[in-house]
């Protein structure tokens, strides 16, 4: 699976209502979530217990719990954070982006906020990472870039930078 093929690949939102029989997931209800590519886009479905299918064209499957969203907190001013600016470098679906969408990723993935749910192999030979945030149930897929321990420094300074931060080792202002 190429470039090409990877539009939409960063988020798919869980379903609200069961994807089988149509009842209306309730807070805190276990459902099972399959992850298929079909005609050249991934698609997300949501099942409850009674409709869950064993599927073997999915390529992916997982059980997960439905989490009731919030309402949207009204913010006078929207401030960056790794979440925003991952969301942001996503809807971009730019190559260049790939190792600060990585970076963001695993800092979520530390903060508890994603869950790594399944790795899947592209026919390219790169690594696909497939997460759930955990409060709002939606899917990123996430291109592995392998990066190697003499590139993270300078990712993750270019992710600070984005971020509204001063890389490690720039040069200090001068006092007064």
């Amino acid at each position: 699976m190429g470039r090409e093929n990877v539009d939409n690949w960063h988020v798919k939102k869980c379903a609200k209502a069961c994807d089988g029989c149509e009842e209306e997931f309730q807070d805190k209800q276990v459902l099972y979530s399959h992850l298929r590519f079909d005609e050249g886009e991934y698609t997300r479905k949501d099942f409850c217990k009674k409709c869950r299918e064993g599927d073997g064209s999915a390529l992916s499957t997982w059980q997960t719990l439905f989490i009731v969203p919030p309402p949207p907190a009204e913010e006078v001013v929207k401030k960056e954070n790794a979440e925003s600016l991952l969301r942001k470098l996503l809807a971009k679906e730019n190559d260049e982006d790939l190792n600060a969408i990585f970076i963001l990723t695993v800092m979520l993935e530390r903060k508890k906020i994603l869950v790594e749910r399944d790795t899947q192999k592209m026919e390219d030979g790169r690594k696909l990472r497939i997460y759930e945030h955990k409060k709002t149930g939606e899917s990123f897929m996430v291109i592995d870039p392998e990066l190697k321990l003499n590139e993270l420094e300078h990712v993750q300074d270019e992710v600070v930078v984005l971020l509204g931060g001063q890389p490690r080792n720039a040069p200090q202002e001068p006092a007064d």
